[in-house]
């Protein structure tokens, strides 16, 4: 019994996604207090119904006593776990067992990770938002929490799953030569041709990579553009996933294929067989996952349409329309998060896809947009803990400076648009009062019309970068004709690589090359949390594939304790350990975290900074944990780039500790060898 749930302090459901099993025990539940003859109520109004009283009253203790809860766990061993964000309060609930308090944490922080890429800074407003989450049509409604229902499924299903997203971290396909071979490709014929094309409408391409399945073949970034980050990265796998699904069924090759690949480790290379004289490059329909929640009522007249998302028919995402993102952008004068790019998700064969991150010509607006945001956020601050004047005006940006900068900003906007008015008005008021002579200047009565400030520019950054263009407006995005240049030149490159990238993907490394050096190892995951990469022994377990740990009992048991393991490390991690050991039945668990400089040396081991049960969870995909444990780490060694490691082992409990720890030792110094590794 699972759920999740958006609202506003008001009670207004802004968003919810329920299991089957926890959507019919609340209509059982329900329907039992209805009188005999009564029709049920639509499943959004019992839901808003049945969680209002625990949104007041959380909404209370919050604005009324300045202090709120995190969780509570109900006498029928329910656990619900509720986390404020500004003004939407999220709420997740298990009952069946299957999550602890952190697994729920850490998916009310991955859906807020969506929705911030979703929507940009359009989430710093909690009207906008509202508006956004909760649109009045309700088939435009249905549709947005169609979309955000398929993500957070496309996650829980990828965090069950693949051992990137349980660590989250990216992982590479390790074939050096074809890995190169593909970035060169991407950098001097791909990208060079989008970017020097006449039908790119004014959009540049930044990155381009290629995924199989959830795995990089290759990635590559443009000279002038800025580091995509793992948060970033991990929440765009997400998203391309959920457009164009893995099926293991349909994507995995022919038992022959398997074979021919099944012993390859890093050193080993593939020779493909020549091209087919026909080629077909299609794409597959849209594999349908089996856990999809289906929205059943009692009486089928009275079915709403917000609450029939499974039953709407949605129709197949057009590749050609590309998907406003919103990520991080590193320039010289800081970090900009949220800012706008298009997303290109274009299939080359089901399991294999190619996307292209472009910059959008009115990007310099969002950067704009954040730096009076930053300014009025700092200033509002201020004036709320009671400076006032000068001491007020003291920030990274001068006030004055903000001053000219804005009445710039607003007129190159023009007066045309009804959001540009609305802020033209808004910064006229704050002028008046904060610079005219005799008035009452920098002082804590300007706080509401910083929040007024803040809500309109949020507007601005809407009207650019997430209202639909109007009939009469250009399309702002890559040709179709231009996409389907870049489908199929990857295409052409690919397709005798197609099959073997494919098992590859689920084999990419195997234990049996590991085995001679490190006898009664199991398993291991090793992470480069500097660069957000990660590397382990394939663990996929189907009902057509066989894994080197076999399909059966022993292969599940394996994978159910690295999965384990994965918690309880993140659970000493927490509280400040960066080494642990236990012995567990028949095997040994090791966990190590430790720090490097440029040149392979291992510092010195200092403390690590424990964190609340409350704090966001341990990773890189909702809250980058490591990059602030790093620039913690880095206080104490100033000059030097330092790195953070972690590893993670699986031993037969029948091997001596002092040889188990040598073998970490050994297999740490030996992964991140460059013959075993893509090119970075």
């Amino acid at each position: 019994m699972k759920c999740l749930l958006i609202a506003s302090h008001s009670a207004e459901v802004l968003f919810h996604w329920t299991d089957q099993e926890f959507q019919h025990n609340v209509q059982e539940q329900y329907g039992a207090s209805q009188e005999e003859g009564e029709r049920l109520p639509a499943f959004e109004d019992i839901i808003s119904t049945l969680f209002a009283p625990i949104i007041i009253s959380c909404s209370t203790m919050v604005y009324g006593q300045g202090d709120g809860y995190t969780s509570f766990t109900t006498e029928n061993n329910h656990i619900y776990v509720l986390h404020q964000f500004d003004e939407c309060l999220y709420i997740a609930v298990n009952g069946d067992g299957e999550e602890k308090e952190d697994d729920l944490r850490r998916k009310i922080c991955v859906m807020k990770k969506m929705i911030d890429v979703m929507f940009g800074m359009v989430t710093l407003s909690g009207d906008l938002l509202r508006k956004e989450l909760r649109p009045q049509d309700t088939k435009q409604r249905a549709v947005l929490w169609k979309h955000l229902q398929g993500l957070l499924e496309t996650y829980s299903h990828l965090r069950e799953n693949d051992q990137s997203f349980l660590v989250e971290a990216v992982e590479r396909l390790i074939h050096p030569t074809l890995c190169e071979q593909c970035i060169e490709f991407l950098e001097r014929r791909l990208v060079q041709q989008l970017n020097s094309s006449v039908d790119r409408a004014g959009e540049e391409v930044l990155h381009a990579f290629i995924l199989v399945h959830t795995k990089l073949l290759a990635f590559y970034s443009s000279r002038n553009a800025s580091t995509l980050t793992t948060s970033d990265l991990l929440a765009l796998i997400i998203m391309a996933q959920n457009m164009y699904p893995s099926n293991a069924d349909l994507d995995e090759p022919s038992p022959e294929d398997i074979e021919s690949t099944s012993g390859s480790g890093p050193e080993s290379f593939y020779t493909p067989e020549p091209s087919p004289s026909s080629r077909n490059s299609s794409g597959s329909e849209r594999p349908v996952r089996g856990n999809t929640p289906v929205f059943e009522f009692v009486d089928p007249d009275i079915q709403m349409a917000e609450d029939s998302l499974d039953t709407l028919e949605i129709s197949p995402p057009d590749p050609s329309t590309p998907s406003r993102v919103f990520l991080e952008v590193s320039q010289r004068d800081g970090l900009y998060p949220m800012m706008p790019h298009s997303m290109y998700c274009l299939p080359l064969w089901p399991g294999i896809t190619l996307v292209l991150l472009t910059k959008v010509p009115t990007s310099a607006v969002a950067m704009s947009v954040y730096k009076f945001l930053e300014a009025f956020a700092k200033l509002e601050k201020r004036l709320s803990e009671g400076q006032a004047g000068s001491a007020a005006a003291r920030g990274q940006l001068n006030i004055h400076d903000i001053r000219n900068k804005l009445d710039k900003f607003i007129k190159a906007l023009g007066p045309s648009e009804l959001q540009s008015a609305q802020l033209q008005n808004v910064w006229t008021e704050f002028k008046n009062r904060a610079f005219a002579r005799g008035g009452p200047g920098l002082s804590n009565d300007l706080i509401p019309v910083c929040k007024a400030m803040k809500t309109q520019l949020c507007g601005i950054y809407r009207q650019c970068f997430l209202t639909d263009p109007g009939p009469s407006d250009i399309p702002r995005r890559l040709s179709p004709a231009l996409q389907e240049r870049a489908q199929a030149m990857v295409q052409e490159k690919l397709v005798d690589w197609k099959d073997f990238l494919l098992v590859k993907s689920k084999r990419n490394i195997t234990m049996v090359s590991y085995l001679e050096d490190f006898p009664g190892l199991v398993h291991f995951i090793c992470v480069d949390r500097s660069s957000g990469q990660m590397i382990a022994p394939s663990l996929i377990i189907t009902e057509r594939t066989t894994s080197e740990l076999g399909k059966g009992p022993v292969a599940h048991y394996i994978k159910n304790k690295v999965w384990g393991l994965v918690r309880t490390t993140r659970h000493y991690l927490q509280r400040g350990y960066s080494t642990v050991t236990l012995r567990d039945g028949d095997f040994y668990f090791c966990y190590f975290l430790w720090f490097e400089n440029e040149t392979g040396y291992k510092l010195e081991a200092g403390d690590i900074p424990i964190l609340s049960d409350d704090s966001a969870p341990i990773g890189m995909l909702a809250w980058d944990y490591y990059r602030k444990l790093l620039r913690y780490y880095s206080k104490s060694h100033q000059g030097e780039a330092v790195k953070c490691y972690e590893l993670l082992t699986v031993h037969l409990g029948v091997i001596p500790t002092e040889i188990i720890l040598q073998h970490c030792r050994q297999l740490a110094s030996k992964l991140w060898e460059p013959s075993r590794n893509p090119l970075l």
